[in-house]
């Protein structure tokens, strides 16, 4: 099984997918409804509306950040805070995912979630750009994650083989992550207000060549009609053979992308 087909089915099968594009179109909502250019908005505040805003949604999809629930809490506290300034049809179609299912994991100080030994980040583009996405202007941490190689072929997390042993490492280049580590990146034209969502591997593209080693298209996924509800047992996530790794923790301008990404 190829890494693409290996990682999108866990993070499909998981619910971990339909909770990002909620998120994502949740976030795309609020931002087309607060953005306005006779208030004096441009594309550069647009696009780090939308950033913020989908961080934010992806922390109260997860549990996250300031919506992370006590493990002793009552199943139905801090609904108050994760429902406020939603709209009734964000409330009803989030998808339930129980707390500590996707925790927050931080790289270098980019935002990041963790699902099992699988780490997403995010990162803006412009509209359009997303094969061409230029990893090398990016912060150093993205020119990071887009060193790694995928695993085809080598023996990966997923397999019984210690990470430690063999020269599988050799095709790696730099220093390698504490989590195999995938990226979410998100457009917008604010023209026609058409978006773009992707997750995938993503390469160092110092050739000007494709951005990444593989990709998937989110914004062709049906929209999310919610989940089972936070007293339901809790979801078992897909077994993928390891113990958890230790964790360390238009009128788009380019300025948009480097400011969202400068988190």
């Amino acid at each position: 099984m190829t890494e693409k087909n290996k990682i999108i089915g866990c993070l499909h099968d998981a619910g971990v997918l339909d909770a990002v594009r909620w998120a994502y179109d949740s976030a795309l909502s609020r931002t087309l409804i607060d953005f306005s250019e006779d208030a004096g908005h441009d594309a550069t505040l647009l696009g780090i509306m939308r950033h913020t805003l989908f961080r934010d949604r992806l922390d109260r999809v997860f549990a996250c950040g300031k919506y992370q629930v006590p493990d002793d809490a009552e199943p139905d506290s801090g609904l108050a805070a994760l429902f406020a300034e939603l709209p009734d049809k964000d409330i009803a179609t989030m998808p339930r995912l129980d707390p500590g299912f996707v925790r927050s994991s931080l790289l270098n100080g980019s935002p990041g979630w963790r699902f099992q030994d699988l780490r997403l980040l995010m990162a803006s583009c412009d509209f359009g750009k997303t094969d061409s996405l230029p990893w090398g202007e990016k912060s150093e941490t993205k020119q990071r994650v887009a060193k790694q190689q995928p695993w085809d072929g080598h023996p990966s997390l997923f397999d019984d083989t210690n990470l430690l042993d063999g020269d599988w490492r050799l095709p790696y280049a730099g220093q390698l992550l504490d989590l195999e580590t995938f990226v979410v990146a998100h457009s917008l034209d604010a023209v026609s207000q058409k978006s773009e969502l992707i997750i995938g591997r993503p390469r160092l593209n110092l050739d000007g060549g494709d951005a990444w080693h593989w990709r998937k298209d989110l914004d062709q996924m049906p929209p999310s009609t919610g989940g089972r509800r936070f007293d339901q047992p809790p979801a078992q996530a897909p077994d993928t053979g390891t113990a958890d790794a230790p964790v360390r923790l238009r009128r788009a301008v380019s300025e948009e992308s480097k400011r969202a990404d400068a988190e």
